[in-house]
């Protein structure tokens, strides 16, 4: 209550954080479409068409975007510039990149490039889709007055024209650009994306050497580079109004004789920082800072107590953060503090998270100072969508031997779109989500956010992120549980049902293996309790059959759950009736409860797969 009361008290907070919470679940209210595959939304939920003209001349925009945060931003520029600007009124769509796999939608944005006077693209790094952008764009790359790719692959990046400047020669061996890429990762392992961060620091000051006009188109590039990171509609604003002004044609040509819109400052968060939604300071630079302001003051407030709480390490995203679409992180921390937890949370600028997460979850002696980490980006931790290098996440995780969980937003999915799929997780988002950041050494992968359909803006799945905080703090109490008191679960093998295979695997003695487990337990200080000493004693402990079956009534039984257990425990039970009948049914089962077929010695229990089909139909 304490912690509810801070985040709802402050006026200050809610000018950088959107804190409205899930108060009703976005899945409760299905749309059609979908199916599984690409997404059912559509780039007109994006398209924004000037009321009211008012003889000006009018910019055509087209973005495509991996993630639909920058909507509601890029929506609010062009509406304040249609609503402002005396020079120009702006129409403005945009894609989120997979929604290009449907041919419709391919069709629609094809036919709003060719109509187009700008187009831009920001992290295309799906190589199928990569190519797609480039067939639709590089035909009409000389009719378009600007085009502004951010980071992305190469062959996307070499489609970036602004006046003089351009990235044609990207990834071949003339290019300035690649060979500074090359020298950064050759210096410090910087990937793409970082290289292009150094690059945007490094580059302005060497323009400022050059004449003026031959800087121009460059540093055009690097500035709109700069209000593209900053994200907030402000920045968006002036990065139209700049290119407007001295790429569009009809804009320019409207503007002769006419005062140019001296272009704002990009306002930016640094490269990486600490981020609290109700921090004086938006973000901390290094984690004594954050640390003296969260323990002295925010920790007194929340009921926190800084010397014994757990402490909740986050990785998040920091277009979220420039774009104010940060709901769901801010719906995470504040239900992480309500259970009395400490939270850190850090980003990076670019999509390599371990610089970051070696400086801040450390103190100044080097001892980590976290519990547990969430990965809330969903992606792999160096290289996220794009390039992904698994042996650096590897050893930067294993130096600090933490629990690392990879929570799941919904990126190519809406709420509505993921609940009525059949699929439910869209394929490629099993494979950037889940599959590559267990490679990292990622558990526990619980979808936790999502996007609303018609906004764009991503949101919390209540019940979820309650989960989320829930598994996260176990795992951080875990570390401090006395051995004697963790629990420990051993499943041993049984498929197919009725071939005589429980407790067996290939080349490997299970029950064997077991006994040494055991021992090496009991050496530990874990509770094994009367377990026997011998793999034949263990064995007949479990099952007296050397052949047994799954329906064998010599297997012991651990515990007999009532249906009215099952159905209390079990939420989506009347889903599974269609195929497999009311409980108890006729697997793993007396005729009146669900049996559970193990043994436990002391708080270690030795389990029986449960079988999932019949001989012959598994």
């Amino acid at each position: 209550l304490s912690t509810a009361a801070l985040y709802q008290s402050q006026g200050a907070t809610q000018k950088r954080s959107s804190l409205s919470m899930v108060v009703k679940d976005p899945t409760s209210s299905p749309m059609g479409g979908g199916g599984g595959m690409f997404t059912a939304t559509n780039a007109e939920s994006r398209r924004v068409i000037p009321e009211d003209v008012r003889g000006r001349p009018v910019m055509k925009i087209v973005y495509v975007v991996l993630e639909s945060q920058y909507q509601s931003s890029m929506t609010a520029a062009v509406k304040r510039i249609n609503a402002g600007s005396d020079n120009m009124a702006v129409e403005c769509v945009g894609y989120l990149l997979e929604e290009l796999r449907n041919d419709d939608a391919l069709a629609q944005f094809k036919k709003d490039v060719e109509e187009a006077n700008v187009f831009i693209g920001s992290l295309i790094f799906v190589q199928e889709l990569a190519e797609k952008v480039v067939e639709v764009v590089q035909p009409m790359r000389d009719n378009l007055d600007a085009v502004l790719v951010f980071p992305s692959m190469p062959e996307v990046m070499r489609l970036n024209k602004v006046g003089k400047f351009t990235m044609k020669n990207l990834g071949q061996s003339k290019s300035v650009v690649a060979d500074f890429m090359k020298k950064k990762k050759a210096d410090d392992g910087s990937s793409f994306e970082e290289g292009m961060l150094k690059l945007l620091r490094t580059l302005p000051k060497v323009l400022k050497f050059l004449p003026s006009d031959k800087a121009a188109d460059a540093r055009t590039f690097m500035m709109s580079f700069q209000y593209w990171l900053g994200g907030s509609p402000e920045n968006l604003e002036s990065l139209m109004l700049m290119v407007g002004q001295d790429y569009v044609g009809p804009v320019k040509a409207s503007m002769e004789g006419k005062e140019k819109v001296v272009a704002e400052e990009p306002v930016l968060l640094p490269d990486k920082a600490i981020w609290h939604p109700v921090a004086p300071s938006i973000v901390f630079e290094n984690n004594q800072k954050y640390f003296e302001w969260y323990n002295n003051e925010f920790c007194p407030d929340a009921g926190i107590d800084p010397k014994t709480a757990p402490t909740i390490g986050l990785v998040l995203q920091k277009s979220h953060i420039n774009t104010k679409d940060d709901t769901h992180y801010v719906s995470l921390i504040s239900e992480l503090e309500s259970r009395g937890a400490r939270v850190v949370s850090i980003y990076s600028g670019g999509l390599d998270f371990s610089g970051p997460v070696e400086e801040y979850f450390y103190d100044a002696n080097g001892k980590a100072i976290v519990d547990t980490v969430i990965n809330l980006t969903g992606f792999a931790l160096v290289g996220g969508p794009a390039s992904q290098d698994h042996a650096k996440a590897a050893k930067v995780l294993k130096k600090l031997n933490r629990p690392y969980m990879c929570a799941v937003p919904l990126v190519f999915q809406s709420f509505e779109e993921w609940q009525a799929s059949e699929l439910g997780l869209h394929p490629i988002q099993v494979a950037l989500q889940v599959s590559l950041p267990e490679i990292d050494g990622a558990i526990e992968p619980i979808i936790y956010a999502g996007r609303e359909g018609a906004t764009g803006r991503s949101v919390p799945l209540a019940d979820r992120v309650n989960l989320l905080a829930d598994r996260a703090m176990k795992w951080a109490t875990l570390r401090s549980k006395p051995k004697v008191d963790k629990k420990i679960a051993i499943t041993i093998f049984s498929f197919p049902p009725d071939k005589g295979n429980v407790g067996t695997a290939a080349y490997l003695d299970v029950f064997d293996s077991i006994k040494a487990v055991l021992g090496q337990l009991k050496k530990e200080g874990y509770d094994i309790g009367d377990a026997p000493d011998s793999k034949e004693a263990i064995m007949a402990s479990v099952l007296d059959d050397p052949e047994a079956k799954i329906s064998s009534p010599d297997l012991n039984v651990a515990y007999r759950m009532t249906t009215d257990e099952y159905y209390e425990k079990t939420p989506y039970a009347t889903d599974l009736e269609e195929n497999w009948g009311p409980a108890p049914g006729n697997l793993n089962s007396d005729g009146q409860n669900l049996l559970v077929y193990g043994k436990q010695f002391g708080n270690v229990f030795i389990g029986v797969q449960p079988s999932f089909g019949y001989e012959g139909d598994p």
